[in-house]
């Protein structure tokens, strides 16, 4: 099984593509949803948070205030890496977990929808292709705007935390191009998907994988005879 990151800026329309690639049979591990997932009342993750920013962060009920924390975080580079230290081990973990199962029921490629995959940097190494969802910078002020009800300046501190989309795309192996319709974009994830399809790399993934446990088979094998024969 080979990993696919797929990634872009804020408001590009990753959730788009993502969605597409599900309707196509295809298994996405969005990181997003881990995020909130890791950071529910009493998971580890929530108890660092709480300890560090405090009460003021949370709703009556004890869930996170994700809209206050994010106001804070995207104008304070320093208190987003201190959260990012406390949630991302978290979503890792339950990262791997998925990819143990897809693995398991045989599936050639997953997705993994990852917002910060070149910012963090740590899953890139894993990823056989990466895909940037990408639109023009005029589009994706608009959109964030429209989507979050934030201000002009709000939107663009925003959009200035993440590393460039244009240094995104020139490290992606595919773009998929978010500026047209929504029609327009599935189309060119479709096409991407038939060519995903016809990638060998799970087979070569899997051949070393084989080799690795049988060359672990036979070491351990030797060593038991080695050590009960008395030689």
């Amino acid at each position: 099984m080979f990993l696919v990151g797929l990634t872009g800026g804020i408001s590009t329309g990753k959730s788009t593509v993502s969605n597409k690639f599900r309707q196509l049979g295809c298994p996405v591990i969005d990181a997003d949803k881990l995020a909130k997932d890791v950071v529910e009342p009493g998971k580890p993750a929530w108890y660092k948070i709480r300890e560090t920013f405090g009460e003021d962060f949370f709703h009556d009920d004890g869930t996170l205030n994700r809209a206050k924390l994010g106001a804070l975080i995207f104008s304070d580079g320093d208190k987003r890496q201190l959260l990012n230290s406390f949630t991302h081990p978290e979503i890792y973990k339950k990262m791997l977990w998925l990819l143990l199962k897809y693995f398991v029921l045989g599936y050639s490629f997953v997705v993994l929808d990852t917002p910060l995959l070149f910012e963090s940097g740590k899953m890139v190494p894993y990823m056989t292709y990466t895909v940037v969802v990408s639109c023009s910078e005029r589009q994706q002020l608009q959109r964030l705007i429209a989507r979050n009800r934030l201000s002009r300046p709000d939107a663009e501190s925003r959009i200035c935390s993440q590393m460039a989309l244009s240094e995104k795309c020139k490290r992606a192996t595919y773009i998929v191009d978010n500026s047209g319709t929504v029609e327009m974009t599935e189309a060119q994830v479709v096409e991407l998907h038939k060519k995903l399809h016809r990638s060998r790399a799970h087979w070569r993934i899997r051949t070393m994988l084989v080799m690795a446990l049988v060359s672990t088979f036979f070491f351990l094998n030797y060593v038991y005879k080695r050590l009960y024969s008395g030689k």
